[in-house]
């Protein structure tokens, strides 16, 4: 039986030569949900996500995936748990195919994922898989595109599909709708819709039209710390979100 909630931190902090910049965060993500980080520039969103994949070590604090400890672990460790972060770091590989890209994860997937000396035979076997994947995230008709060649959010797309390969319990995304005009915005909207059906997403965004679209809690960060945190219409009537958003003055002039 899944447990209630499938990752939390309790009193996660990091800190920098005595800059505090993730303050006691208590946050616990729901089992199934998809739940947004959001919060204005500086607030410590990525640095939260960083800690929570273990590319930074907390000051102090601790990190529950399944109920069970993961501080401490290798970050390579976390993803092989199940805990899987996408569209920071590109996992796309430009001068291959989509196809191959995707080709590529499955193979680390299965821990061989630097045989590029295996035979095309022997790598065709993937190919069901990463054809069902690339459906998911409707690049079919791109498969045998380089992926230098795709367009921008198709490029996302891929990425998500690779993300998708190492069949991810979490699925952490940074960002996911960064830089995108508004018809990529939607495209991109309903692909993390598609990959949350039978798992948990725990996203960092900025548009909060994508946010009240998507999530169904939302933990508010400020100067590190947890400010607000529940559903949409919760956090956008919070006074105090409104004022971190748009400075106190606004925010008065904001209230109905």
């Amino acid at each position: 039986m899944e447990p209630e909630f499938v990752l939390e931190t309790r009193g996660l902090s990091k800190e920098f030569r005595g800059f505090t910049a993730v303050d006691s965060v208590d946050l616990r993500v729901r089992t199934g949900h998809i739940h947004a980080l959001i919060g204005p520039n500086g607030a410590g969103k990525t640095t939260v996500f960083n800690l929570l994949t273990q590319f930074l070590k907390p000051t102090r604090g601790d990190i529950l995936y399944r109920g069970k400890s993961i501080t401490g672990k290798k970050a390579n460790e976390i993803a092989r748990l199940g805990l899987v972060r996408s569209f920071q770091v590109s996992a796309v590989f430009g001068h291959m195919s989509v196809l191959e890209n995707v080709r590529v994860a499955l193979q680390q997937k299965l821990g061989n994922s630097y045989h590029f000396w295996k035979s095309e035979r022997s790598l065709s076997e993937l190919d069901e898989r990463a054809l069902q994947l690339l459906a998911d995230v409707d690049l079919l008709n791109f498969a045998q595109t380089l992926a230098v060649e795709l367009p921008y959010g198709r490029k996302r797309a891929l990425e998500l599909a690779t993300t998708l390969a190492l069949d991810p319990t979490v699925l952490l995304l940074d960002e996911p709708t960064q830089g995108m005009g508004s018809e990529d915005v939607s495209m991109v909207v309903e692909l993390v819709r598609r990959a949350a059906v039978k798992r948990t997403v725990l996203m960092v965004e900025h548009n909060l039209s994508v946010v009240s679209t998507l999530c169904d809690r939302i933990t508010v960060l400020a100067r590190g710390a947890v400010l607000a945190e529940g559903d949409y219409a919760q956090v956008s009537s919070n006074a105090l979100v409104r004022e971190a958003y748009m400075g106190s003055e606004a925010a008065e002039q904001a209230q109905p």
